[in-house]
């Protein structure tokens, strides 16, 4: 990793799509700050697209994708997105994510053993919104459990044969072929024409997380941000972002906003003439 300062003035006048998750990224102790959401903003005005990659709810997807300067949001780790058609909302669901609810009874019952073995873990505020994963809390309402904690539940929903991730605040959990990458990659080439196996489409994407969870991302994105929170986990990433912040969370990501906005301004470019 290298400090965001060092993205050059080339890779900054290529960007046009900005990917970010949610948590601890572009919020700050559970709030959206002011700056952050103005940051989401200038990237909008700039001309670029910005879809949030998030292991929220799909309820919260729908009012992000109507309220939000977004071009698409993505959800429950990829199962689904949702983007505005003008004034008509459309929803993707993973070519390998299961039917809504298919997977509910499954995962509730391994999440019974999940609290049992992990004491004080719980579901999540937000699941009564979620369609095809479940969410175990471990710190974002008291009682704080540690990492470990989550590595324990993470390891409950894995041996049942589910797939689960760790973020900063849940452990999310569900049965499908699918993630943030894979439908990363799905909904930029199908919804946005946008090939990111071709790495001239690869570098006109930047990727901004904060944890394990976002690590297929990191791998996949040539020009991928952590915000200095992701420190904190650097001894389990195996693949590691390309730039990291100064700030943590919401600071962090305003910073790289602010250094990209500025290095496109200072070329005059809005980097759409840069030919695939």
């Amino acid at each position: 990793m290298v400090p965001i300062a060092e993205l050059s003035a080339d890779a900054a006048r290529r960007i046009d799509f900005v990917l970010t998750d949610i948590d601890d990224t572009i919020t700050t102790g559970g709030k959206l700050p002011a700056a952050a959401y103005r940051a989401l903003w200038d990237l909008h005005d700039a001309g670029i697209n910005v879809i949030p990659v998030t292991g929220r709810p799909a309820g919260w997807c729908d009012l992000i994708s109507r309220q939000w300067p977004v071009a698409a949001v993505i959800g429950e780790n990829g199962a689904c997105a949702f983007l505005m058609d003008g004034e008509h909302q459309v929803i993707v669901r993973h070519p390998m994510a299961p039917e809504p609810g298919a997977s509910r009874e499954r995962l509730e019952r391994i999440a019974a053993e999940a609290y049992r073995a992990v004491p004080g873990c719980r579901a999540a505020k937000d699941q009564f919104s979620r369609v095809y994963d479940i969410a175990v809390d471990f710190r974002e309402e008291p009682p704080m459990l540690g990492y470990d904690d989550a590595d324990r539940i993470r390891e409950v929903f894995q041996a049942a044969g589910a797939h689960a991730k760790v973020s900063s605040i849940h452990v999310n959990a569900w049965f499908g072929d699918y993630d943030k990458r894979s439908m990363a990659t799905h909904l930029l080439r199908e919804r946005f024409g946008l090939d990111i196996d071709d790495h001239r489409a690869n570098e006109r994407v930047l990727y901004c997380g904060d944890s394990p969870n976002d690590e297929p991302m990191f791998e996949r994105f040539a020009v991928s941000v952590g915000v200095a929170n992701i420190v904190d986990f650097a001894s389990v990433l195996r693949s590691l972002p390309a730039f990291v912040t100064r700030g943590r969370s919401a600071d962090g990501f305003c910073e790289a906003v602010d250094h990209l906005l500025a290095l496109r301004r200072k070329n005059g470019s809005n980097g759409l003439d840069d030919p695939l």
